[in-house]
């Protein structure tokens, strides 16, 4: 089993419109630059396409600075029970990594916790294929041209 951690803060998949070609909302302007910075991470990482079957994916939620030590030392590694929704956070991250995620039928453990620091922890069998051998333009090609380690927060 490989095992992968993405030193970034999660960022959920937005709700985009047609106008989202020529607007560039900052959430869109984001998710992009999240997207970027996620596949160039995984370039580095050596990892692939992700295969069928992804035995755990954990979203590490960021704690807020305003918290005092006494309750980040509470909440950590506790269950995140507010947004983002676990749902647009996995499509988010499987967005970055697949250009057509319609392969992966399983994912086992799917968490999302708070943490000190931002993070994604993947663990999942042998990639099949280089990443870079994937279109990975984006939903609008190249129209989102942005700083690849802007991320979500």
């Amino acid at each position: 089993m490989n095992k992968f951690t993405f030193d970034i803060d999660p960022c959920p998949a937005p709700r985009m419109t047609s106008s989202d070609r020529w607007k560039k909302r900052p959430v869109v302007t984001k998710y992009f630059g999240f997207c970027n910075h996620i596949r160039s991470l995984a370039n580095v990482k050596g990892l692939g396409m992700l295969p069928g079957t992804i035995d755990s994916l954990i979203f590490n939620i960021a704690m807020p600075a305003s918290w005092s030590k006494k309750k980040r030392a509470e909440m950590e590694g506790t269950a995140h029970q507010q947004t983002p929704d676990l749902d647009n956070l996995v499509k988010g991250f499987l967005d970055a990594l697949c250009v057509d995620d319609k392969h992966i039928h399983s994912i086992g453990q799917l968490n999302k916790v708070w943490a000190s620091e931002g993070s994604i922890k993947l663990s999942c069998e042998k990639p099949q294929k280089v990443l870079s051998d994937c279109n990975t333009n984006g939903l609008f090609g190249n129209d989102f041209q942005t700083n690849s380690t802007a991320h979500c927060k």
